[in-house]
């Protein structure tokens, strides 16, 4: 198992092409901020009890309180903008795009001030006039989860080879492959492999954007198609199946590979499974990489006072440099680690997965996190797969209909 964080963050490097780049805590409170509250805000809904834990325990060693704000809904970067509009933001919020980043540019605080500012590789933050105004929150990947007791590695040697498994699957009455009803679970994730693959995913963006790429006439686009095509003749309608059910059923047995990332082991481990489980990538086109990138970041509103400002800094500091806070975000959250030096923990078999494949370069990139417009997957491609997964819409009709969305909402 990896000790060191350094060689993590070397490779790390080669699969991030986000614009996030152009000492330990004391467990007291600062005599500034004393008596100051923090509020904290961030998407990650199966982690919710944790942090709850973990601002319990803040307040215990530092007299700070941390609320815990949970989301309204199902649309975490709407709630955000609301409260920011309103003048009602928190303390601290997660970011997870460069579209959000940019447009919540003006709410967000520079962060070089921070003691861990200095022991993060640079391109791994967020940085806008270079001022640090986001901190990474971990390094994640997804990609089809597998039960090793199930699923053989020819079963994803190709799209053909998937699909038949999943026929096989569907005659056992087990499920071949799962996917989840919430936006990103649904088509916003998986929608990421066809783009990364291509051999340059940014210049794919603008020339689809502009109108000059028919989706339907891309190989990993038609492989893609096919896999719906698929998962709604013969498996469960994903419409009706939520996240906890998904990661459930999975770690029951009755199905065999979910689309999801390495942040779902907390939720299966509730299960306690009793098999080996593990990542590859969706195999579009004999694919095997993963997905993985810094999929979010930690930002401090600007607007909060400077007690609340200076609050939020140390709880971050203490975050990622204390006993207690890295106890939250390895053995807890399940996070790989960010900070250069920080020895990593016994990781669980998701996280291994994904620290394994970062390592070998067995990744492609987060290209939806970066190219696609910010509310792009709620606003747009969430009502065309919900269509999708009710109608006999073909998969020429599917990718059509993409494209033509995504030509709008890059143009609205």
């Amino acid at each position: 198992m990896m000790k060191k964080i350094a060689l993590l963050l070397l490779v790390m490097l080669l699969s991030l092409n986000m614009v996030f780049a152009s000492g330990s805590t004391e467990a007291s409170a600062d005599a500034g901020t004393e008596g100051t509250k923090i509020v904290l805000f961030q998407h990650k809904t199966e982690i919710y009890d944790q942090l709850e834990a973990m601002a319990e325990a803040y307040e215990a060693e530092t007299g700070v309180e941390v609320e815990v704000w949970r989301i309204s809904g199902t649309d975490y970067y709407t709630n955000l903008t609301t409260y920011m509009s309103s003048g009602t933001g928190p303390t601290i919020f997660t970011l997870r795009s460069a579209d959000e980043i940019n447009e919540m540019q003006p709410y967000l605080a520079d962060l070089g001030s921070l003691d861990i500012a200095s022991r993060i590789n640079r391109d791994l933050m967020s940085i806008i006039n270079d001022s640090i105004v986001g901190i990474p929150m971990t390094v994640e990947g997804f990609g089809l989860l597998y039960n090793k007791e199930l699923v053989s590695p020819e079963n994803f040697e190709s799209m053909d080879n998937l699909i038949a498994f999943m026929e096989e699957c569907a005659e056992k009455g087990i499920t071949g492959v799962g996917l989840s009803q919430e936006g990103r679970f649904l088509i916003g994730q998986i929608l990421n492999f066809p783009f990364a693959l291509q051999e340059n995913p940014s210049e794919f963006c603008e020339k689809l954007f502009s109108g000059k790429i028919e989706l339907s006439d891309v190989p990993e686009f038609q492989d893609f198609a096919r896999l719906f095509e698929a998962i709604r003749s013969i498996q469960k309608n994903p419409l009706g199946v939520s996240y906890d059910n998904n990661c459930g059923d999975f770690a029951t047995g009755a199905t065999a590979m979910i689309h999801q990332g390495n942040w779902a082991y907390s939720v299966i481990a509730d299960f306690a499974p009793e098999f080996e489980m593990g990542m590859t990538g969706v195999p579009l086109c004999g694919n095997k990489k993963i997905s993985a990138a810094v999929s979010t970041v930690w930002c401090v509103n600007a607007d909060a006072s400077e007690a609340e400002q200076q609050a939020a800094k140390d709880f971050l500091d203490w975050l990622y440099t204390s006993e207690s806070g890295t106890h939250f975000l390895f053995d807890e959250f399940g996070f790989l680690p960010v900070v250069n030096d920080i020895e990593v923990p016994d990781l669980d078999p998701l996280s291994a997965a994904v620290a394994e494949a970062v390592n070998s370069g067995n990744t492609i990139p987060w290209t939806y996190n970066v190219e696609w417009p910010a509310g792009f997957i709620t606003a747009y491609l969430v009502p065309i797969a919900e269509e999708f997964f009710i109608s006999d819409m073909t998969g020429t009709e599917f990718l059509d209909t993409l494209t033509d969305a995504f030509v709008e909402g890059a143009n609205e």
